[in-house]
């Protein structure tokens, strides 16, 4: 086969430096054992991904996320978020059946049922400590 030229495969990939860097990873993982897909014909690591890429024998969007997903160190799971809350409301929920009313004082606010204005006047009623010689 001809020479492969970067005209060659700029049509597949617009980028020129995606290019080089999808060629190069790709160049990377033949050189660590991957299977080659186009003939080798005596030619290098580089020139197999650059023809390979040429020939569409590879997506460059699944080169280009095989790329990104070698470059991650912490890759994060997606868990669903709302099964998370159900669970939490669930058990918030058997906690507060659990307690009966009887076993809350009626004198004690209950955040809930307070408002603003509660809360500051709450707050402004507070006695800092005395101090003492310990400290």
């Amino acid at each position: 086969m001809a020479r492969v030229t970067v005209e060659d495969c700029i049509d597949k990939v617009d980028n020129r430096f995606e290019l080089v860097l999808l060629s190069s990873h790709r160049a990377r993982q033949i050189s660590s054992g991957s299977p080659i897909i186009v003939e080798r014909d005596n030619d290098k690591n580089p020139v197999v991904a650059l023809r390979e890429i040429a020939d569409e024998a590879l997506s460059p969007g699944d080169l280009k996320e095989d790329l990104i997903h070698s470059l991650q160190k912490h890759v994060e799971v997606d868990e669903p978020e709302q099964e998370i809350v159900a669970e939490e409301k669930i058990t918030i929920e058997g906690v507060l059946a659990d307690f009966s009313t009887t076993d809350i004082a009626p004198s004690e606010p209950t955040f809930d049922s307070l408002s603003e204005e509660e809360l500051l006047a709450g707050i402004e009623g507070l006695v800092p400590p005395e101090k003492s010689d310990d400290y």
